[in-house]
């Protein structure tokens, strides 16, 4: 009779099964075929500058250690935002699956994605208050907006809010704003920018029915910290505000001059400004906007505002034909808003071209803030990450923060002998470069010592020298083969 052999029994759940993966034996060298070695470049530098270390030395979430520390889990949580993922449930096949990757920004595996979520869920207030601190040692450390040049230009930050859409059952999830979303529940993220160099300076989240008019001050008092401004009424005086109407209530302008700053806004109040706006005499055509006029409000400030302002009113038709009509409201000089449009000495002889200018300067949030949002919702994917408890999505917002900031600094680093590459947005940078195919070669000890991208390619070629000269300090190869 035939012996049949038999073989041991496999359960399901053993195929679904994810092993972390390790280090291989220091005493050899291993190479790894990595679907993002681009980013593995930029892994790396980050770990040579030990960006991470702030949030390691201060963020102590009250989790034991098994595998990974509460830090570790949180790092691999950005390593997944910066692989373009929309959910931390991608990390398993994003960042687990690629030991390169994790190799090349310092980690020996990848924590699973629950055990991730776990870690964020047990976010207490005080550990976002640590995460907030450790994030603002890393911009100050490596941020150039920390570095503004004061004395030789205005430092311009612009602030604005941002619904986020989330489940009716997330805390704080109430009903407010949200664009082209009627009766949708969500949160509000508030942020300040440093336009001049597109970095986050604060980013908070707030319940869903706050908006500017209540979030400014908080956003501006988190931005002085984070820049050092509330200690140096000097680097006050020479920083602009620029915001919405959201903004442009008395108190919130009376506060904003009373610190000291410029400021640059629109007036809150409908009613107000088409008050304000039969006072004009002369209304002049933007040649730039068919359709909209500028005038001089002719009606004095000073029992609305601790100081002189200037006011300048702005209307354009509407649909019904109808007026709609706006108020800026101004205490930038004509000597400074020359020198924020580069604009001729000349202008101040023809007071039209002036007033246009303040209003071209207003205009600009739009590719300050306004822009930063849309980069980051479509990149990053910051509406697509939700927690149900409010000090874990707090957590993530940090996160995100960050995750925008390193894509500024690595564009920045990448486009410095390039002008080609500077009008990247970061959807394109994440698509097109990061994702780049290649092998990554690490010595014995564990250290990425060079970067084969696929030659096949094209899409990379104009970033290459630029990672070249990047890791040209931690003693990296960058070269192009077959892989």
């Amino acid at each position: 009779m035939r012996r049949v052999k038999k073989y041991p029994k496999v359960h399901h759940n053993d195929y679904c099964r994810v092993s972390p993966p390790v280090l291989s034996n220091a005493s050899e060298a291993s190479q790894h075929l990595s679907p993002r070695s681009f980013l593995a470049g930029i892994g790396a530098k980050l770990n040579g500058l030990n960006l991470f270390l702030p949030i390691v030395e201060r963020v102590k979430i009250g989790q034991k250690t098994v595998k990974d520390s509460p830090a570790e889990k949180l790092y691999d949580a950005l390593i997944n935002i910066l692989c373009g993922a929309g959910g931390m449930v991608e990390v398993n096949k994003r960042v687990g699956s690629d030991a390169g990757l994790q190799r090349a920004f310092g980690r020996a595996r990848c924590a699973e994605q629950s055990v991730i979520q776990e870690t964020l869920d047990a976010s207490s207030a005080e550990n976002v208050e640590q995460m907030e601190s450790a994030v603002d040692e890393i911009y100050q450390q490596h941020s150039v907006g920390y570095r503004h040049d004061y004395d030789h230009q205005l430092q311009i930050l612009d602030t604005d809010m941002s619904g986020q859409p989330c489940g009716p059952k997330a805390a704080f999830a109430t009903k407010g704003y949200f664009a082209g979303k009627r009766n949708r529940r969500g949160r509000q993220l508030g942020r300040v920018l440093a336009t001049r160099y597109g970095e986050v300076v604060t980013d908070r989240t707030f319940p869903g029915t706050v908006q500017l008019t209540g979030a400014l001050q908080p956003l501006l008092q988190a931005a002085e910290k984070t820049l050092g401004l509330d200690q140096s009424p000097e680097k006050r005086a020479r920083t602009l505000i620029r915001v919405d109407s959201g903004g442009g209530s008395r108190d919130d302008i009376n506060w904003m001059l009373s610190r000291g700053y410029r400021v640059l806004t629109k007036d809150y109040s409908t009613q107000r400004a088409r008050k304000l706006a039969e006072s004009v005499t002369q209304w002049t055509d933007d040649p730039l906007h068919p359709g909209r006029q500028i005038g001089l409000v002719n009606t004095p400030s000073t029992d609305d505002y601790v100081q002189p302002v200037l006011r300048i009113a702005v209307r354009c038709r509407k649909n019904n034909g109808q007026w709609a009509i706006g108020v800026l409201v101004t205490n930038l000089s004509p000597d400074e808003i020359i020198a924020l449009g580069e604009l001729e000495v000349d202008i101040l002889a023809d007071f039209t071209q002036l007033w246009l200018a303040y209003v071209y300067c207003y205009d600009q949030r739009g590719g300050g803030v306004e822009t930063s949002f849309k980069q980051d919702n479509q990149a990053l994917g910051i509406r697509k990450r939700n927690k149900k408890r409010f000090e874990a999505q707090q957590m993530l917002t940090q996160l995100n923060a960050l995750a925008h900031n390193i894509l500024v600094w690595a564009k920045g680093w990448l486009s410095e002998d390039n002008p080609e590459t500077k009008p990247i947005g970061f959807v394109r940078l994440m698509r097109d470069v990061f994702t780049t195919t290649g092998q990554l070669f690490f010595n014995p000890a564990g250290r990425l010592t060079e970067i084969r991208l696929n030659d096949a390619d094209s899409l990379v070629r104009p970033w290459i020298h630029g990672l070249s000269i990047l890791l040209e300090s931690e003693h990296i190869a960058v070269n192009l083969g077959k892989t």
